[in-house]
């Protein structure tokens, strides 16, 4: 008599790419022809304007920045396979990740002042020496599961962001540049950073090898990337600055700006919730979607995510500026709510893998469009020669709060992971209501004089973007397929 065992497996349509791709490429091209007078022109894209000097700087800076987002990629990639193979349990795997966001919260929180004291050309060199350093000990397998590598991973991602944010916002102030261009460079990054994303998935399938024959490709591929990365820091980045020429200098402009400014600590503890819960998703998103027993592949899931989140930088240009259809911390606002409820909705122990997939493909929209906002609001409160200190200060934070759910959620097995993810939603929503609040504290009011009608009709037209990104969602989480496979036979 024939045996035959169902196998439920739920598989992602294959429309879900090219929707999500032909949504972010039309929020890209279509921006010059809806964008108003007199920046409107039909031959000029987000990617042209400015001087020749500056486009040839932002161009090549975003190439070194790519780069820096495949290395980061690469190093996460293998994600909880990678302590699978070094023999690890449980508790083994939470040990060595809280001992990496302890060190993040501790060395990572004085490599924001350093790099604010030294300049972002000594600290973007810093990067790629920690970059290059993990990828050459990891290159060789008998050295892949040593402790040091996830110390200097984690330092190496702490720094990630604010270094090179802070090299391009020095040079585009050295170059005297408009300001809607540093905020547009702010959504390429945004942008640039989830197609490399995606792209260093790629490329570590085409890599990867044998883990147990000694040499691994990858890993020697960051360390290749790191080394290029150096040499192009040391040749072009600007080593001019304006920092404060002693630390006392620093500390007493530090605690004016940023410990009893208002607004800053708004920005700090936004930065540090949007922080808490992209770590508390990388952590739990794949047991979370598979929780029901039914098979799935999350290698196809994970590139949809990012795709979401290249959509949400993407749409930032159309929700800024004068005519936007609500005001930047409006917008701000709703994206914070947004992803927060979809969180509380994932929090609340919701099974169907489709209705998952749609949440999260939300969040990471809400996400790519969160990031560049962040990083337009510091530029509008707080003087770049702290910004170092104030964004490895509100990841302090956010490191903290991980360090406690790792040590009390994985190790100790106190804290279900639902109530994590219940954390992390309420934390958005709190930094939400926070960046409405810094809303009411602006004094100035839009500078555009325009009619109200003119006002309307761009408003409608740059709604667009949300309507294709949540027709997209849906169209990810539509499809399950059922598998059957044949049993042995008597």
């Amino acid at each position: 008599m024939g045996v035959v065992i169902e196998r439920e497996e739920w598989a992602l349509t294959p429309l879900a790419y090219p929707l999500l791709s032909a949504a972010s490429l039309a929020a890209l091209l279509l921006l010059p022809y809806f964008s108003p007078p007199p920046h409107a022109a039909a031959s000029h894209s987000p990617f042209d304007a400015g001087t020749a000097p500056f486009l040839r700087f932002r161009r090549a800076f975003l190439f070194v920045f790519s780069l820096a987002s495949v290395a980061e990629g690469i190093q996460s990639v293998f994600g909880e396979d990678e302590f699978v193979r070094c023999g690890l349990g449980r508790e083994q795997m939470a040990a060595r990740l809280a001992a990496a966001a302890a060190a993040a919260l501790f060395l990572g929180g004085f490599s924001g002042v350093v790099s604010d004291k030294l300049g972002p050309r000594q600290a973007c060199i810093f990067y790629w020496m920690l970059q290059l350093a993990v990828g050459t000990l990891k290159s060789f397998s008998g050295l892949r599961c040593a402790w040091i590598n996830n110390l200097i991973s984690a330092l190496a991602s702490s720094m990630f962001y604010f270094c090179f944010e802070t090299w391009f916002v020095v040079e585009h102030e050295k170059q005297g540049q408009k300001q809607d261009l540093l905020f547009d460079s702010f959504w390429l990054m945004t942008f640039f950073e989830s197609m490399s994303l995606v792209g260093s998935q790629g490329i570590t399938n085409l890599l990867v090898n044998d883990d147990y024959k000694g040499f691994l490709l990858p890993y020697a591929f960051v360390a290749l990337i790191s080394i290029a990365g150096i040499l192009y820091v040391r040749k072009n980045a600007s080593s001019t600055t304006h920092h404060a020429s002693a630390i006392g200098s620093y500390q007493k402009s530090f605690f004016a700006h940023v410990f009893r400014d208002k607004r800053v600590l708004i920005l700090v503890l936004a930065q540090a919730s949007i922080h808490f819960s992209m770590s508390a998703f990388s952590f739990l998103w794949a047991p979370t979607i598979v929780a029901d027993g039914r098979d799935t592949n999350l290698s196809l899931i994970y590139p949809c995510f990012l795709a979401s989140r290249m959509f949400g930088g993407a749409s930032f240009p159309w929700f800024d500026g004068a005519t936007a259809p609500f005001r930047n911390e409006d917008s701000l606002t709703i994206a914070y709510i947004t992803a927060g409820i979809a969180l509380l909705i994932v929090a609340y122990d919701y099974q169907e893998i489709g209705t998952l997939v749609i949440l999260f493909c939300i969040f990471h929209a809400c996400v790519g469009f969160i990031l560049p906002s962040l990083a337009r609001l510091r530029t509008m409160y707080l003087p770049n020669e702290l910004r170092g200190g104030m964004m490895s200060f509100s990841l302090g934070l956010a490191n903290a709060a991980i360090f406690i759910v790792l040590m009390q959620g994985a190790y100790h097995q106190n804290i279900a992971n639902s109530t994590i993810l219940g954390f992390a939603a309420c934390g958005l929503l709190v930094a939400g209501g926070c960046i409405h609040m810094l809303r009411r504290r602006r004094k100035h009011t839009r500078q555009d004089t325009r009619s109200q009608v003119d006002k309307r009709r761009i408003s409608r037209l740059r709604l667009f973007p949300g309507v294709a990104v949540l027709l997209s969602c849906i169209v990810c989480g539509s499809t399950m397929v059922d598998v059957p496979e044949p049993g042995a036979l008597d």
